[in-house]
């Protein structure tokens, strides 16, 4: 089985999960865990393995965090190679709506690298200005 698993600080990956599953339904390959406010790394890293540990390593495993290099997702990865995960371990750091769903709609017909490389790019793609047609005073927005 595939897996896509989000790290956060605080909240967000929780969040970004339910409104995954608003569009999408809910997965049982979606998993989403946040360091909360005043937990230390170590506490993230014993919740984190809680987590995954139903996953095996014939299973692969995408994973996004909110920061490169932040605390959630440095200690995912280490968790995640010290259970042997390596070869089917893709990371991506940094995250948002339309890159999950994208992979999260494709990941029975795509491969972990085409999975990533789907994700860097809707990513991307669906940060843009929205701007505002011109309102004259008679108009209503």
């Amino acid at each position: 089985m595939k897996y896509i698993i989000l790290v956060s600080h605080g909240e967000f990956a929780n969040g970004l999960k339910n409104a995954l599953s608003m569009l999408a339904g809910d997965r049982e390959n979606l998993i989403a865990c946040g360091l909360k406010d005043g937990k230390s790394a170590d506490e993230f890293a014993l919740e984190f393995e809680a987590v995954v540990q139903k996953i095996s390593l014939e299973d692969e495993v995408l994973l996004f965090g909110d920061l490169i290099g932040g605390s959630p997702l440095t200690t995912a990865c280490n968790v995640l190679v010290e259970k042997g995960f390596g070869q089917n371990l893709r990371i991506v750091g940094g995250m948002n709506l339309p890159a999950i769903l994208s992979d999260l709609l494709s990941i029975d017909f795509m491969d972990l690298d085409m999975l990533k490389e789907t994700a860097l790019s809707e990513g991307k793609n669906a940060l843009a200005e929205f701007v505002l047609a011109s309102v004259t005073e008679e108009e209503d927005i």
